[in-house]
């Protein structure tokens, strides 16, 4: 049987048992996540590795932050996917004068025909099922706190009502590098909310060469939707119920556990500030397992763990000034830690 076939742990060679209703549904999942590979294909050109993180992030049920200089088609993306898995997408532009309620909504006052007075809620763009957070870092730490319990609670809290978001509810935030002026640095609390760290770099040559003949002409292709939401929701759920090897396990509780400082080996946790909590542990195990899903697995690696390493630890580590004085990066530290995975 294909579906078993594909659901081998490949640490221990030997199948992995999974009920029938887990396995036909993860065959339709297969498919679909195919298809919206392919769609997402006809548009974003020479990032396939960005596309295939953005749909890890979102069939792990969690929110990712783009990072790349402007003019790389974060925001295209962004909107490619809103169509192709058939959810309701917004979009706010972050800006230094930015508030609150521009992203959350606010309270206006209202006067019925019989001069009755009443408060009524507006509801502002986070109510969305997938949000783009334009350039995030521009905004205000003010500004950018309003998504924090949206984020992780998917509801807000306005003049003390709550209100609930759509379910499913993502944001995919974009960044530009840190180091360009007029930007706000994220505070820790905010980046730990995002399941991944995409890093968009420039494309090849290749790449660069279709996207000046297939984009500067009077057609332009428009993908079409290949999933709803409600089989994006179904897909989530099937991510959780994909079971992961003991082997998986235990490299994952190395990694992020060797990534703290006085956890790990000195001579990495001396360069360290802080380290990744177990939220990170979480991620890894949801985004390796959606991974597996997008590859046409059915059970995550320790291949998986090693890939997704960066991603999940980049934004949640940070390093002493002394490491950074001798040149020391996050990335050439996650990288040290990976190699220890064997």
């Amino acid at each position: 049987m294909v579906a078993q076939a594909r659901a081998q742990s490949p640490e221990a060679g030997t199948p992995i048992n999974l009920d029938d209703g887990v396995v036909e549904a993860a065959e339709a999942a297969l498919a679909a996540i195919g298809a919206a590979r392919d769609e997402i294909g006809q548009v974003i050109f020479g990032q396939q590795k960005v596309v295939d993180l953005s749909l890890v992030t979102l069939l792990a049920g969690g929110h990712g932050l783009l990072v790349g200089v402007p003019g790389l088609a974060k925001t295209k993306l962004v909107e490619a996917m809103g169509t192709v898995l058939g959810l309701s997408a917004r979009r706010v532009q972050f800006t230094p004068d930015l508030m609150p309620s521009d992203i959350l909504g606010s309270e206006v006052l209202d006067e019925s025909a019989d001069g009755k007075r009443h408060f009524r809620f507006i509801r502002g763009p986070v109510f969305a099922q997938l949000l783009m957070a334009d350039e995030i870092n521009r905004a205000s730490p003010r500004t950018q706190s309003a998504l924090l319990q949206a984020m992780q609670e998917h509801h807000v809290t306005v003049a003390g009502e709550r209100h609930d978001l759509p379910a499913p509810f993502h944001v995919l935030a974009t960044q530009n590098p840190i180091e360009q002026e007029g930007t706000y640095p994220l505070p820790e609390a905010q980046l730990d909310r995002f399941l991944l760290q995409i890093d968009v770099d420039y494309p090849d040559r290749e790449a660069e060469r279709r996207i000046l003949l297939e984009t500067t002409g009077s057609a332009e292709h428009k993908p079409a939707q290949a999933m709803t939401a409600e089989t994006l929701m179904s897909t989530q759920r099937l991510v959780r119920r994909l079971p992961v090897g003991e082997a998986v396990v235990d490299a994952i509780l190395d990694l992020v556990r060797a990534a703290r400082p006085g956890d790990g080996d000195k001579a990495v946790t001396d360069k360290l500030a802080w380290g990744p909590g177990p939220r990170a542990s979480q991620a890894l195990t949801l985004a390796a397992r959606a991974r597996a899903l997008v590859e046409g697995r059915l059970a995550p690696s320790i291949d998986d763990v090693a890939a997704l390493a960066a991603p999940v630890l980049k934004h949640r580590i940070a390093l002493t000034f002394a490491a950074r004085a001798d040149g020391e990066t996050v990335e050439s530290v996650v990288a040290r830690l990976v190699e220890r995975l064997g």
